[in-house]
């Protein structure tokens, strides 16, 4: 029988290192043991001891079985059921023997994962590009930002509202930095509209 571990910590909001998280590099031996992503097409296997982004992103929908999982057990138990993935479906993971996945890799690519979700267009443009310059998966990772504040526009760059409107992405927190970028293009937006309407372009001239 799985153990059921109780969760202290539900809400881990606030609890996004972002980048001083290593997204597995370091930390514990099984972490270590992990091998390092590499940016892929999709479709495409990663070579030697290699994963690609496709399993990166197939660990997300993984996460989500868990909680589904984590879920029903809460129910049946009459406890508190989590609607994202906590602490409590992270412990669940590792107790069903998925070392590989952990909080700090998984937070790490919230926003790369966002983008796979939300423009999967953009984000396989993205892939190949990175890859055919040969760029490495940590600038493909900052490079992921852009194109979902871009996204975040259409809803006045409510990230929170963007990530609660897919069903893929409400089970997860917003990442830190992801939430500041939005706030900063917000602000922008905000500032030029007051420009605009005190040097007499007025309402009418505003984009949204």
């Amino acid at each position: 029988n799985m153990v059921w571990m109780d969760d202290v910590d539900d809400d881990d909001e606030g609890e996004e290192d972002d980048d001083q998280n290593g997204g597995g590099g370091g930390g514990g031996n099984e972490r270590q043991r992990e091998h390092p992503f590499i940016v892929t097409e999709p479709g495409e296997v990663a070579r030697g001891k290699k994963n690609g982004l496709d399993y990166l992103f197939y660990l997300y929908e993984q996460c989500r079985e868990f909680l589904i999982q984590v879920q029903k057990i809460a129910k049946e138990r009459g406890e508190k059921c989590p609607t994202k993935v906590t602490n409590q479906v992270f412990r669940y993971a590792k107790a069903a023997g998925a070392n590989y996945i952990n909080k700090p890799k998984m937070r790490h690519y919230v926003h790369c994962y966002a983008l796979h979700c939300l423009d999967e267009a953009a984000s396989i443009a993205l892939r190949r590009s990175f890859k055919e310059r040969r760029e490495n998966v940590g600038a493909w990772r900052q490079a992921c930002y852009n194109p979902v504040v871009v996204v975040a526009a259409a809803y006045g760059w409510d990230i929170d509202a963007v990530f609660n409107s897919h069903p893929r992405l409400s089970i997860w927190y917003v990442p830190t930095k992801l939430r500041q970028l939005c706030h900063v293009e917000r602000s922008n937006a905000a500032a030029a509209a007051a420009s605009s309407s005190v040097t007499g372009g007025g309402p009418d001239h505003l984009s949204f």
